[in-house]
């Protein structure tokens, strides 16, 4: 009789809501595309070309917070989704299958990888019941084990925090992660954790960024951190993204969770960057005979600056960006317009929609309610 798996639990699929059902060949934890690290194969419909030998590599999921080429067999016959048990340190651990064949191998070009300069880990074959029963087991401990372990540092006095536990898929080795301001000696630490957790462990230090996308949380914007839902290759951000974009220079609002700059910066920095390019600059001075007028604020994609003189600061005109070009090539001329009033762009009164008597009733009761 074959051992039952328990396909609803979330921890089958490492990361992805939905869980394969094992009675139906087609389905994946894929299916959704609801992990993290969820991909999609666009060349899974085309016949693979000839790549000169490359080796037969997948792209391997583990723990939906970080993925790893491999070399599989060539008699293994491997698709999106697969449950795979693969080369340990030591044992053997449990990984899914999101990338196979050419996608996989372009995807390792891309991240400048060489096939044939890289030792890259095995893939053994598709785990068995018995692999995932055990996978199973070790990953619900994960969560005691973090908050045992954080009892056992608390008390050893270590100034280190620790964020996440990954145990291997067969239960020999345990990974901790942890964030630390300075050098931590965790020598004592390791043996007392080899010791009551019966495993091989590694530590394993983490910048600030990795720790906000495994803890997660909510940003500023109400919505889930991308660190934590699809973000996993984090770019530099700089304060020059914030000054571009108009921002105020305030770190509370500009820092994430992570207390870094928002990686969010990054998103429009290069469409803001094109608008600019031939944008008036603000430090240009209009000239008129009312006076002289400096440029107070701008709206990049509205193509506006707001004007005010400088003997009349209350007077706050928007001009469109041509037009200030337009007064600047006249200043440049050595004339001058009477004022900037005749340039200044008038928004139009914004007019009350008119509501039957009727309607208008009976959307206060429904509101009422």
């Amino acid at each position: 009789m074959k051992r039952q798996i328990d396909i609803n639990n979330t921890l089958f699929s490492r990361g992805c809501c939905c869980a394969p059902n094992p009675e139906t060949p087609d389905d994946s934890t894929f299916r959704n595309s609801c992990a993290k690290f969820a991909t999609h194969d666009y060349l899974s419909d085309i016949a693979p070309p000839a790549v000169g030998g490359a080796p037969n590599v997948v792209e391997i999921r583990l723990k939906n917070n970080h993925k790893e080429f491999m070399q599989a067999p060539s008699e293994l016959r491997l698709k999106q989704g697969d449950i795979v048990a693969i080369e340990g340190n030591p044992g053997h651990d449990i990984g899914i299958v999101s990338l196979t064949g050419y996608t996989a191998y372009r995807q390792m070009k891309a991240k400048g990888i060489d096939p044939s300069k890289t030792e890259l880990r095995k893939v053994f074959r598709h785990a068995r019941p018995a692999d995932i029963e055990k996978w199973i087991a070790v990953s619900r401990r994960e969560n005691e084990t973090l908050l045992k372990t954080k009892k056992i540092a608390e008390d050893l006095g270590l100034q280190m925090k620790l964020n996440d536990v990954e145990y291997q898929g067969d239960g020999g080795k345990a990974i901790f992660y942890y964030t630390a301001d300075d050098r931590v000696d965790f020598r004592e630490l390791i043996k007392v954790l080899a010791e009551k957790f019966r495993v091989k462990v590694e530590m394993r230090q983490i910048g600030l960024r990795q720790e906000a996308s495994k803890i997660g949380g909510i940003g500023s914007c109400g919505r889930e951190l991308c660190c934590a839902t699809w973000i996993n290759k984090f770019r530099s951000v700089s304060t020059q993204a914030a000054k571009v974009q108009q921002l105020s220079p305030n770190p509370q609002k500009l820092a994430g969770q992570c207390g870094k700059l928002k990686c969010c910066l990054n998103y429009e920095f290069e469409t803001y960057l094109d608008a600019l390019r031939d944008f008036p600059s603000q430090d240009i001075i209009l000239e008129t005979a009312k006076g002289k007028a400096s440029c107070l604020k701008i709206d990049v994609f509205k193509r506006l600056l707001w004007y005010v003189y400088d003997n009349d600061p209350n007077n706050i005109m928007a001009i469109p960006a041509d037009k200030v070009l337009e007064i600047h090539a006249i200043n440049q001329q050595g004339s001058m317009p009477e004022n900037l009033e005749d340039y200044a762009q008038i928004e139009e009164p914004k007019s009350f929609i008119d509501i039957p008597a009727a309607d208008f009733d009976a959307f206060k009761e429904l509101a009422d309610e």
